[in-house]
């Protein structure tokens, strides 16, 4: 069976007045719309579609790649509320519903909000829900220290940033590890710094360890590079003029410096860093 809200490999079965008719080895077949066929085919060539329903419930295939899938979560805005529902922008021509049980809050027109997209069911269709603690849990953990782990920012808080680890996690970005400006919807790339005897997640935006010296190493090597040789930053400025020129912590800045000296690509003055070539 074809499934509904995710993307699919299928072939050009066959031309047709309407669109293409793409199929798979089970036999299932999805209209692919004129408006969606490339420019150049032939029949059997392969096609990454996305299939969901269009306006007439009717599965339906298309090349744009939706701003979220089946069973993930994304943040997007609301664009229309009706007497049945709330309706949301999700990049493809019929909107994603949000019936109004599944609102934490009553949503407003222009608004943004962190969604979980999943299939009712009944109907067959695709929703999303504002309600996403309960797609969440942190109870049986896959993780440990310094993984890479995707993360989208779901509100912050004078604690810090929560995130929504991995499509299935709940983690916390603590304000004195953050050093650039992040912003709810945001969608980053972190690492766990640590993992809580209770299961919380404390996340991290910079790779600890001696894995993040030599990317911080070359992005100063470039940044040098980029100001005639010269940053008017050594060990012993202050944290906030290192975040600000840099968005580093004083910490990774001074490690990476060190393998910038250690390797003799680098001067170390009073006024600054100097690059050596």
């Amino acid at each position: 069976m074809l499934e509904i809200g995710k993307y699919h490999t299928m072939r050009i079965d066959r031309e047709t007045e309407p669109g293409l008719f793409l199929s798979n080895e089970a036999g299932d077949d999805v209209l692919l719309p004129n408006k969606y066929v490339p420019d150049e085919y032939k029949i059997w060539d392969e096609l990454e579609v996305y299939v969901y329903l269009d306006h007439e419930e009717r599965p339906v295939a298309t090349t744009l790649k939706p701003y979220i899938e089946l069973n993930s979560f994304g943040y997007l805005r609301c664009t229309t509320v009706s007497d049945i529902g709330a309706f949301l922008d999700w990049g493809l021509e019929k909107e994603l519903f949000v019936p109004f049980a599944q609102q934490a809050r009553p949503m407003k027109v222009g608004s943004w909000y962190i969604v979980y997209m999943y299939l009712d069911e009944k109907t067959n269709r695709l929703a999303a829900t504002s309600k996403t603690i309960k797609y969440l849990s942190n109870d049986t953990l896959d993780l440990k220290k310094f993984d890479k782990v995707s993360l989208l920012i779901s509100h912050i808080t004078d604690r810090g940033a929560n995130a929504i680890v991995n499509s299935k996690h709940k983690g916390l970005i603590y304000k004195e590890d953050i050093f650039e400006d992040i912003r709810t919807g945001d969608q980053l790339e972190g690492w766990v710094k640590k993992i809580r005897p209770d299961g919380k997640i404390d996340i991290v935006l910079q790779e600890e360890g001696y894995k993040s010296i030599e990317p911080n190493a070359q992005y100063i090597y470039e940044e040098l590079a980029a100001n005639d040789g010269f940053l008017p930053l050594h060990d012993k400025s202050d944290p906030e003029d290192i975040q600000s020129q840099l968005g580093l912590s004083k910490k990774s800045f001074k490690k990476a410096i060190g393998t910038l000296y250690k390797d003799q690509k680098i001067l170390i003055k009073e006024d600054g860093i100097y690059s050596v070539e």
